[in-house]
C-alpha cells in the first residue's frame, strides 16, 4: 500500500520484523526468488515450512529468500516498488489478493496466472465466491493465495458478559441488539468495546457496514451497485458512530494487540479484529469457548469477510517455469496445510484434512466453505490503495471528534473516495 496509513493496515494483518534487508542474490533458471517481509515469528517459520515442501516437490529448483529481512510490510513494499521500477524484480512477491493488486496490474509488473488455476484444478477446490473475488472484471487472476484470514470476527470475554447479565455466547443477529448490550456494559462501568488506532477503526467500520447492509449491498459498495449516498449507508454510518461512542478513549495509543489484551484481561467485553488475534489468546493460554469466545461480528453470521496473503508471477523474469513451480506448491494441499498450521490462518483449498487444525481453524474452515465470501476493505481486498487511503483519512477525521463527528460529512467523504 502506497502511503503510511494503508501500509500500517497491511502490516497489522501480516506482521513485522527487525530492520535490515536481505543481501541481493544472483539467480539462475534453476532458482526461484521469493519476496516477502516474513522475517520473524510464525510468519518466518511458516515460510520455512512452505519452502521445505517446495524443495521436496521440486528438488531441481532452489528456493531463494529474496525479500527484506526486516522493516515490516511498509519498508518491504517501498523496497519492492524500487526494484520493480529499476527492472530488478523478484520472481514472485507477497501481496494481498484483490484490489491491492490493481496498481501492479496497471503498471504491467505482474502477469495473469488464470491458466494455472485450470492446470492445477484450483477452480474446483477454491470456493466459487473466492474465485469471483480474486478475478478482475475481464476474468483474469493475478495471484495465488497461500492462506485465508477472516476479518469479521468478534472476540469476547464470557466472564465479563455473564457477570453483567449478557449472553456469554456473544452472538448477535443485528447491530441494534449489539448496541443494546454495549449500553448495558457502559452503564456498569465496563469498556464495552476495545479498539485501537485508525486502521483498526477502519476494520471496525467495514464490519459495521457489512453487518448493517448485508453481503450483497456491502459488495455493491465496491462494484458501484450500492451508492455511498444511499439511506442504507447513512444508517450504517450512524451505527458506526454509536458503536464508536462505546469504545476506549485511549484508542489512538493502542494497536490491535493492546486492544485485544483489554478483552483478555477483562478490561473490555468485546473486540472486533481479524483472526490473527487468536494468537494473543493462545499466548495467554486461554481456551476457545471457555476463556474467550470467537463469533461472527454482529449482523454478519453467514458471511466470511476475507483477506489473503498471495503470491504473484512477476513480469519479465528469467524463468517463469520456476515461479510456476513455486505457485504450484503454494496452492497444493501439502503447501497450504504446512503453512497454515503454523500461521494460524486457514487454507484457501476446501479439500484439506482438517484433523490437524485448531478448534478455531476448523470453525473458520467450515464458515469459509459454506458462507458467502466478501472482500475486506481495510486489508487490500476490496478497494485500490488510493481509495483505502481516502477512507482512512475520512475515518481519522470523523473519529477524531471523539466518535461524535458529522455523519453527513463522513458519508460525503466516503462517497468522494469511490470517485
Amino acid at each position: 500500500m502506497a502511503t503510511a496509513t494503508a501500509l500500517v493496515m497491511t502490516l497489522a494483518a501480516c506482521g513485522g520484523a527487525s530492520s535490515g534487508e536481505a543481501e541481493p542474490s544472483l539467480r539462475t533458471h534453476t532458482d526461484v526468488g521469493v519476496y516477502t517481509w516474513w522475517a520473524a515469528g510464525v510468519e518466518k517459520t511458516g515460510l520455512d515450512a512452505l519452502a521445505d515442501v517446495f524443495e521436496k516437490q521440486h528438488p531441481d529448483i532452489r528456493f531463494v529468500n529474496d525479500g527484506v529481512t526486516g522493516g515490516g510490510g511498509s519498508a518491504a513494499k517501498d523496497h519492492l516498488q524500487s526494484r520493480l521500477e529499476n527492472q530488478d524484480p523478484p520472481d514472485t512477491f507477497l501481496v494481498h489478493a484483490g484490489a491491492e493488486l490493481d496498481d501492479y496490474i496497471a503498471d504491467g509488473y505482474v502477469v495473469d496466472v488464470s491458466d494455472l488455476y485450470k492446470k492445477y484444478g484450483l477452480t474446483d477446490v477454491f470456493p466459487k465466491d473466492l474465485i469471483d473475488q480474486l478475478s478482475t472484471e475481464d476474468g483474469k487472476i493475478y495471484s495465488v493465495p497461500s492462506n485465508i484470514h477472516r476479518a469479521n470476527v468478534m472476540w469476547a470475554n464470557p466472564s465479563v458478559l455473564e457477570a453483567n447479565g449478557i449472553d456469554p455466547s456473544a452472538r448477535y443477529e443485528s447491530i441494534d441488539a449489539f448496541i443494546a448490550d454495549l449500553e448495558k456494559l457502559d452503564q456498569a462501568g465496563i469498556t464495552p468495546l476495545s479498539v485501537g488506532t485508525t486502521w483498526t477503526q477502519v476494520h471496525l467500520l467495514e464490519t459495521v457496514l457489512l453487518g448493517t447492509l448485508g453481503p450483497d449491498a456491502y459488495n455493491g459498495l465496491w462494484d458501484g451497485s450500492t451508492s455511498w449516498t444511499s439511506p442504507e449507508v447513512t444508517a450504517a454510518l450512524e451505527n458506526f458512530k454509536t458503536v464508536m461512542s462505546f469504545t476506549n478513549e485511549d484508542r489512538e495509543e493502542r494497536d490491535w494487540p493492546e486492544a485485544t489484551k483489554m478483552v483478555i484481561g477483562g478490561e473490555a467485553a468485546f473486540n472486533i479484529m481479524g483472526d490473527w488475534a487468536v494468537s494473543a489468546f493462545d499466548e495467554a493460554d486461554m481456551t476457545l469457548g471457555e476463556g474467550y469466545v470467537a463469533v461472527a461480528a454482529p449482523g454478519t453470521a453467514g458471511t466470511f469477510d476475507f483477506l489473503a496473503d498471495s503470491f504473484t508471477m512477476t513480469a519479465d523474469i528469467l524463468s517463469p517455469e520456476s515461479t510456476e513451480a513455486w505457485l504450484e506448491t503454494v496452492s497444493s494441499k501439502e503447501g497450504q496445510v504446512a503453512f497454515n498450521k503454523i500461521k494460524g490462518s486457514i487454507p484457501a483449498r476446501t479439500d484439506v484434512d482438517r484433523s490437524g487444525f485448531t478448534d478455531y481453524q476448523r470453525m473458520a474452515l467450515k464458515s469459509f466453505e459454506e458462507d458467502a465470501i466478501v472482500s475486506s476493505l481495510a486489508h487490500g481486498a476490496a478497494v485500490p490503495v488510493a481509495q483505502l487511503n481516502a477512507v482512512s483519512d475520512a475515518t481519522l477525521k470523523f473519529v477524531g471528534a471523539n466518535g461524535h463527528g458529522d455523519v453527513s460529512a463522513f458519508q460525503s467523504a466516503l462517497a468522494a473516495s469511490a470517485g
